[in-house]
């Protein structure tokens, strides 16, 4: 009996010992958590802003039709390198050929008609000399009184007469002289139409479009529709891509540049920035500028077109202090609620899709001499998305800061089996 008293003690006591043991182990949390470090480093670092876009000839010519009518021959293909004023389509000539029949017949017509005027104004300053010399005549015989004054007066009239006439024949001279320039003009504009049936290169290059297809017929009564695109050169290209506002202000007429296609994974072509637009294009409220980057293609194996990945470096160090992005994210659990990572400058938070926005302060985490976190404000640089620099700071190489905690993963209770 006094075993069985003591043992029921012993029993329980040892229940109450390994409950809260379990309870330690397996739910209570740790007291002193695990972190993780990262050491400062120094060593080049590159800011840079990222971006796609599309490839396009640097003179891209489009070649069109100013009249209407049908395709009778096409001369080129895609691909077909073309000199200036060579023919690369013929359209049909024959209703141009008929206006310029016309216009010449035109022409004779109005000089015809010039001819007969000239016949006419001579005929009328005959008159007029006549009627002069009758005038003068029958004043001398008014003056000796051989004739009556009234068949002076009558010469007057007809002398003013021929004058009158004289003058009507003149600008009708005038007129018809008028009427064949203006049938010249008709007949050069004829020419001229019957000479656009003929589509011809504006400049040497190579068609990298064509529209049309023979028997087709070309409406050009609104706008010139497009025949042919033509590339002066491929051995320069160009990349068109947009860039957002909050990235924009870094970049520079001269910048490096570097970009890779889908058609070529493993190669990375060379160019730099030419031009940043300052024409904003809005789309769905995001305002972005288009940037343009002129590029090499020697070997002539980059096609229009392709979508180029884009990366603009923006600022460059050779040597310089830096640590992982991660650090300045870092908050310790007693801290976040009352700096979020998100809110503290220099962060890493905010960034574009290439980062190296320069600038800012941080917060550093170090393990203090009571092994707890103790911060230290820093000054931030450029970025490149993975490390930051650092600027002013205490800390030197090789120094290690906390980047995160290690989670300390706890063995789950087996759960009891009913049967």
């Amino acid at each position: 009996m006094k075993r069985r008293r003591l043992l029921i003690p012993a029993i329980f006591v040892a229940t109450l010992a390994g409950g809260y043991a379990a309870y330690q182990y397996f739910v209570a949390p740790a007291d002193n958590p695990s972190y993780k470090f990262a050491a400062v480093e120094r060593g080049p670092i590159t800011a840079s802003v990222s971006a796609t876009g599309t490839l396009s000839p640097v003179v891209a010519v489009q070649v069109s039709s100013q009249i209407s009518g049908q395709i009778r021959e096409i001369l080129v293909d895609f691909n077909s390198p073309v000199k200036a004023g060579q023919l690369l389509a013929q359209l049909a000539p024959e209703t141009y050929e008929h206006r310029l029949h016309q216009a010449e017949a035109d022409l004779e017509a109005a000089r015809a008609t010039v001819a007969v005027q000239q016949a006419e104004l001579y005929r009328a300053r005959v008159n007029l000399t006549e009627a002069e010399r009758d005038h003068a005549r029958k004043k001398t015989l008014v003056d000796k009184n051989f004739i009556s004054p009234a068949e002076l007066d009558k010469a007057q009239t007809v002398l003013e007469a021929a004058r009158a006439t004289v003058r009507v024949v003149e600008a009708q001279a005038q007129n018809s002289a008028a009427l064949v320039k203006q049938r010249l003009a008709q007949l050069g504009q004829a020419r001229v139409d019957l000479g656009r049936t003929e589509i011809r290169a504006p400049a040497d290059g190579i068609v990298i479009k064509r529209s049309i297809e023979p028997g087709q017929t070309v409406a050009a009564s609104l706008q010139a529709p497009e025949m042919f695109v033509i590339a002066r050169n491929l051995a320069d290209l160009r990349v068109e891509t947009a860039i957002d506002e909050a990235d924009v202000g870094r970049l520079k007429v001269g910048q490096e540049a570097t970009f890779t296609v889908d058609a070529f994974p493993g190669k990375r072509f060379k160019g730099a920035v030419t031009q940043v637009r300052k024409s904003a294009q809005v789309v769905s409220n995001v305002v972005s500028y288009t940037v343009i980057i002129d590029a090499a293609n020697p070997e002539l194996i980059l096609l229009p077109g392709m979508t180029a990945n884009v990366r603009i470096i923006t600022a460059q160090k050779d040597s310089v202090l830096k640590i992982a992005n991660a650090a300045l994210r870092f908050r310790p659990p007693d801290d976040e609620k009352s700096t979020p990572a998100a809110r503290q400058p220099g962060s890493g938070g905010g960034m574009g899709k290439g980062g190296g926005r320069p600038g800012g302060a941080g917060k550093l985490w170090i393990l203090g001499a009571n092994g707890k976190p103790t911060a230290i404000e820093v000054k931030t640089g450029i970025n490149d998305g993975k490390d930051t620099e650092l600027l002013d700071s205490d800390l030197t190489e090789g120094r290690e800061v906390i980047v995160g905690t290690a989670a300390v993963e706890k063995p789950k209770l087996a759960a009891p089996r009913l049967f």
